[in-house]
């Protein structure tokens, strides 16, 4: 009785334990007699070898209640100077509209949702991000654009490579205006160096008659300049360059387009449409080009199909340029984009349509005029002749309060942003001239003077009718909710996907994220201003530290691809500094993630794939051989762990072992971190380096497709070699090194989720998490296995917190794939598992340790009766083309309309189970064709006549 307990039991400081996993103490010894482990810990000890586990258990502070830790960080938050940032350089303050924050940002409707692969139930994203698509294209003047990358400085890395792929140069030689951002310039630096480029980095005038194969301009320039690039781009593309234009979408909406000057590739960041600076991050950056290269796009690309009734529906297309799939043979390895940010972008230019834009970019444009009238009439040099909203100042003053551009020589950068007033302008001439301004005249001076007027663009934009018709709050409100409602997401029901770790992003975590103090900073804003970020991230960092047995943690790789490609460039720079850096070969399990290998191709590594046995696990005896083979220029291996196929391999050490012991380092894909924490770890396996996806075991929601976050771990010896800054140089023995992500700590505000994750379970916690996830896997496993034959298993019949489950005889008899049981279980209400990989003809289930018992009852009751309904096929009731599965799914068009001519019942379509009718989600389309969708590229908003059709 809890009037009995001591008080310290009453203060319930690990509360949020129970609140973070799914199943109780009392359905945990169930489902422990159902798998028949006599304990939880028993079941640990049969399924992670003897030989990884951890002395003890990890030193990570006690845990704290929900209002406790918020308590804490809400200190370090206030520690943080919020000065109103003039900085620019690509992040500006920005008015996020409320009714896109609440209904958006803050809504687990929007943010807990997965990647759109199953496109039947994610119509209403999938439409949010053809109308950011849309908006690129209209602005940019370009004819295709995708569905975001992940900044600005990796999507002119992104450029470059793409223009290697399309120029036809011969030259090796990459032109980079001295215009352009100095962390786009760092970033591109440190991608070129790998792919073996010549970079040139030079004003782009004083290159006419030079030979490249691409060029990177930056328009409005870094210091805010505009300048016509109609007859520069005329003229590099005269000599073979393919041209990408790094842009400011605000400025489009009134300035001439990147396309309308000639240019083959636009791209930058969309932030300043309604996505808080955040110290970095996250934000969506847009990326568009000509129609004829869109094959060589990097990203996804939201495209218009049709289902199976020939309505429009939307999806991923031209899906075989992903990672995944082409693997080494891949564009690129982007594999998190920024989908929750792209639709809130998106959404800001719904809400404010064409004219709202334009009077927003106007406003900002004459509040900058006024500044430089007001300066100029005081005798003040200002050298940025051609502005939208940026101008450099030959002055040494500061402005209490307000942060500008340090440029060294007594010269500042002003940027003004949507939140700059007219009360700004006279704050800012006050001080810097000592005058008092009449702001009146200034208005006039700077209506008269202005210098765009050439450079105006004179297309329309935004003429589609979504843009024009959700101005009020009530329409925007209920447009979001409409596009909601086509959605599953965690706010429904579990989302099964092996790798990817769907768990509870719990309230608590997401709070933080838009605190003033956490989300109006800019990247570069003074040291001394961001003391509450430093503490955070420090303090996140040890946790880290102690969960992953490394010794030094870089937190600037943005998603899970980037935290791979920084861990291999970290083991390039370390074999180079030893003379060794002939050292390029990768040896990549079969198993692995597709973003392994395209990772090691970007890093100019040579991919040599390791065979796998017959129960899943790395072939040691090939991976000897191959060692011994490659071993004069053997640079990695990279594994997964516990292996992709969902089982802890036994010969884990003698894996790592044998690459050391032939010269290599072992880079650990943290994919399937979820089932190490507190257990064992990376640095303690042997592992040299490996990312940590902080959007799959530390709680940071996916948001429909991103945001992710990457950060690595790594060993003492390769700790001088991970990325840093040049614009905001990291404390540690790496200076000098090149950045991978354009801030130096990535998403830096979403890191706030993953610290207030860690805060609240505390040790004790994060290792019963870990333990749960394995149990519910395993409880999975065992309730399936007589319908569906599991596939690998560890060597006392255990899985990890995944588990296959094998389709290919159930195709074999009766044609049904897995593709049509993941299309069926949305029917049930549920997102399918992972479909075809890591093995084809397969699904990979991961139900996470936050599922409780019940959930995972339904998701196998649900299972389980789909096999029944194969049964129906395999004994001939329902034929192999007309069945329930075939037919998957069945939307509400199905219930009414007025021919009925399958051998089934309209309940069983749609309701087959009892409790589904109780919180039935309608797939809002039938089953998409993906082949119409590839042949028909169209990746634009339909006209809205479709919609009546």
């Amino acid at each position: 009785m809890p009037l009995t307990q001591p008080l310290a039991a009453l203060e319930q400081h690990d509360e949020f334990i129970g609140r973070h996993i799914g199943p109780s103490a009392a359905e945990m010894t169930e489902m422990l007699a159902a798998i028949g482990a006599a304990s939880l810990d028993a079941l640990i000890d049969q399924t992670v070898p003897a030989a990884i586990r951890l002395p003890a258990d990890l030193p990570l502070p006690a845990p704290r209640r929900e209002h406790e830790a918020l308590a804490d960080l809400k200190a370090m938050a206030g520690k943080n100077v919020v000065n109103k940032s003039c900085i620019g350089m690509g992040y500006y303050d920005t008015l996020t509209p409320k009714v896109i924050l609440r209904n958006v940002m803050e809504n687990p409707g929007w943010y807990t949702a997965y990647t759109p692969y199953q496109a039947e139930i994610a119509q209403g994203r999938l439409e949010a991000l053809m109308n950011f698509q849309q908006m690129v294209v209209d602005l940019t003047g370009l004819e295709i654009a995708n569905a975001s990358l992940l900044d600005e400085a990796t999507a002119a890395a992104e450029a470059m490579t793409m223009a290697r792929r399309v120029s036809k140069s011969k030259s090796n030689r990459f032109l980079v205006d001295a215009a352009c951002f100095p962390q786009t310039i760092d970033v591109v630096k440190t991608r070129a160096g790998y792919f073996g480029f010549e970079l040139v980095i030079a004003a782009v005038d004083t290159q006419k008659d030079e030979e490249f194969f691409g060029a990177l301009l930056q328009y409005p320039g870094d210091i805010g300049e505009v300048r016509d690039l109609t007859a520069t781009i005329a003229g590099l593309k005269a000599r073979g360059a393919t041209i990408a234009v790094a842009t400011d979408l605000m400025a489009l909406v009134l300035l001439k387009s990147p396309g309308a000057m000639g240019a083959d590739i636009a791209l930058g960041s969309s932030q300043r449409f309604g996505i808080p600076m955040g110290f970095g991050g996250p934000h969506a950056a847009f990326f568009t080009t000509r129609e004829a290269f869109v094959r060589s796009m990097p990203g996804r690309i939201i495209g218009v199909s049709r289902d199976a009734r020939g309505n429009t529906a939307y999806r991923m297309t031209l899906q075989t340029r992903e990672q995944h799939i082409r693997r080494e043979k891949a564009n690129s390895n982007i594999c998190t984009s920024q989908v929750l940010l792209a639709n809130m972008a998106g959404m800001y230019a719904v809400y404010h349509g064409p004219q709202g834009l334009k009077t927003i970019a106007s406003r900002i444009h004459r509040l900058t005029g006024m500044l430089v009238e007001g300066l100029k009439n005081a005798g003040i040099s200002v050298s940025t002749a051609t502005f939208f909203d940026t101008v450099q100042i030959k002055t040494d003053k500061t402005v209490a309060g307000y942060n500008f551009r340090q440029l060294g020589n007594g010269l500042q950068g002003i940027s003004f942003d949507e939140t700059t007033t007219a009360a700004d302008v006279a704050t800012l001439l006050q001080a810097l001239t000592g005058q008092s301004p009449d702001l009146a005249v200034l208005d006039a001076q700077a209506t008269a003077n202005s210098p765009l007027s050439p450079l105006l663009r004179d297309d329309a934009i935004l003429t589609h009718p979504v843009f024009n018709t959700h101005h009020t709050e009530h329409e925007m409100l209920r447009y979001l909710k409409s596009l909601q409602n086509k959605d599953l997401a965690l706010d429904h029901s579990m989302i099964s996907l092996g790798s990817c770790t769907m768990k509870l992003n719990a309230t608590s975590e997401m709070i933080p994220v838009t605190w003033p103090e956490f989300g109006g900073i800019h990247p570069f804003a003074p040291r001394d201003q961001v003391q509450g970020y430093h503490e955070m991230i420090g303090g996140l960092t040890g946790w880290l530290k102690t969960v992953t047995g490394f010794d030094a943690i870089c937190m600037q790789p943005n998603s899970g691809a980037q935290g791979e490609y920084a861990g291999l460039v970290a083991i390039a720079r370390y074999h180079a500094s030893r003379g060794e850096g002939h050292r390029n070969v990768c040896l990549i399990p079969k198993s692995a993630h597709g973003t392994n290998p395209a990772t090691a191709q970007m890093c100019h590594m040579q991919v040599v794939v390791v065979e796998c046995d017959e129960n899943g696990n790395v072939d040691t005896v090939d991976l000897e051989n191959k060692a011994k083979l490659h071993a004069a220029s053997l640079a990695c291996l990279m594994l997964t762990y516990p292996s992709t196929h969902g089982v802890f391999e036994e010969a884990v050490r003698d894996i790592c072992a044998i690459v050391h012991r032939h010269g290599g380092q072992v880079y650990m894909d943290g994919a399937n971190l979820n089932a190490q924490v507190g257990l064992t770890s990376p640095g303690f396996i042997g592992a040299d380096v490996s990312h940590m996806n902080l959007h799959k075991t530390f709680a940071i929601p996916h948001g429909g497709g991103g945001p992710g976050m990457g950060p690595i771990g790594l060993k003492a010896h390769l700790a001088p070699f991970m990325a840093n800054h040049s614009v905001a140089p990291i404390d540690g023995p790496h200076s000098g090194q090149g950045a991978v992500s354009a801030a130096p700590f990535g998403s830096a505000s979403i890191l706030t989720i993953s610290w207030m994750y860690l805060a609240m379970l505390g040790g004790e916690g994060v290792k019963k998490a870990t333990q749960v996830a394995i149990l519910n896997a395993n409880y999975l496993a065992t309730r399936l296995q007589t319908h569906y034959p599991v596939l690998y298993v560890g060597k006392n019949g255990r899985v990890a917190h995944e588990c296959i489950l094998d389709i290919r005889p159930i195709k074999a008899a009766t044609g049904i794939a897995e593709i049509d049981i993941a299309k069926r279980l949305m029917d049930y209400g549920f997102h399918a598992p992972t479909v075809s990989f890591p093995v084809a003809g397969t699904i990979m289930v991961e139900p996470t340790e936050s599922e409780s018992k019940s959930e995972l009852d339904r998701f196998i009751e649900a299972l389980i009766a789909i096999r029944a309904e194969i049964r129906q096929i395999e004994n001939g009731e329902w034929t192999a083309d007309n069945n329930p599965l075939k037919n998957a799914p069945h939307s509400q068009a199905d219930v009414i309309d007025g021919e009925w001519k399958h051998p089934y019942s309209r309940e069983q379509a749609v309701f087959p189970l009892p409790w589904v009718a109780a919180n039935k989600f309608w797939p809002s389309v039938n089953r998409i064709d993906d082949v119409y969708g590839d042949r028909n590229l169209n990746c634009a908003c339909p006209p809205m006549e479709n919609y009546a059709d």
